[in-house]
């Protein structure tokens, strides 16, 4: 099996990636290139979805990657060379309750996972630092994308005017239909819903547009942010989508590897 991934053309210094739904070995729902252990499928099928991951990333076993466990907050969290020094009894509660990290080591794979979320990439070529966000509806809300900008230039003293960005396969506008209170939350939390909302039959949320807005007020030029746009929700054959396959199914990691 060979993992077939999405490059972006980021840097030729990272690798930066988000994974597909073909070149591993999981079933069903999580066919087939699923590495994510909090969706339901099986520790073996992930865990070899990891290792062919790996050798397709050219990175030395499975100890490289760096997976969050999410809860839709804006927690950033910064991995040092020190992380990797620990056992996985220390790691894994740092990666508790954490929807972005951030690193500048080399030669590691950091990433989120998604499945209809928006997947965000900020790396820092003065620096050679970067993030990698996970913007699901709540975690737009509350910021999270220019929270990590802040971390970083706070931590690495990343200025944005030097960052680039990509914003990665997610759920369109036309697949976003959300409730009254959904639309609400984005109402009090002071988007401009003039640009980022569309009533159809019901409220319709421009995610994406959304996260560009929050990197673009944070001091990302424009033309330094780049979209995919890939509809997860129209693409399901290719990426997983939990509104089309349900919650019980895999997740899109979407990766940067500082080389």
């Amino acid at each position: 099996m060979i993992p077939q991934l999405y490059y972006y053309d980021l840097s030729e210094r990272v690798t930066a990636f988000s994974t597909t739904r073909h070149g591993g070995v999981s079933l069903g729902n999580y066919a087939s290139l699923n590495v994510n252990a909090y969706c339901g499928d099986t520790i073996e099928h992930i865990t070899e979805n990891r290792h062919l991951l790996c050798r397709s990333l050219h990175l030395s076993d499975t100890s490289c990657l760096v997976i969050p466990h999410q809860v839709h907050g804006n927690e950033v969290r910064r991995i040092t060379e020190d992380f990797f020094r620990q056992p996985e009894t220390v790691r894994q509660p740092l990666l508790e309750g954490v929807d972005a990290v951030m690193t500048d080591v080399r030669y590691v794979c950091v990433g989120v996972s998604t499945a209809d979320c928006i997947p965000i990439f900020i790396y820092d070529p003065k620096h050679h630092c970067a993030s990698a966000v996970h913007a699901g509806w709540r975690g737009t809300v509350v910021r999270i994308a220019e929270k990590t900008v802040a971390s970083m230039m706070e931590t690495y003293g990343s200025r944005p005017s030097e960052m680039k960005a990509v914003i990665g396969p997610g759920i369109s506008l036309a697949a976003f239909e959300v409730g009254q209170e959904v639309y609400d939350a984005f109402c009090q939390a002071r988007f401009p819903m003039e640009l980022i909302s569309e009533r159809q039959q019901k409220w319709h949320i421009n995610l994406p547009l959304c996260n560009r807005l929050q990197l673009e007020s944070m001091g990302l030029a424009p033309e330094n942010i780049a979209q995919s746009d890939i509809c997860t929700y129209a693409n399901v054959d290719d990426f997983f989508s939990a509104r089309r396959l349900g919650i019980q199914s895999g997740r899109i990691f979407t990766g940067i590897v500082l080389r």
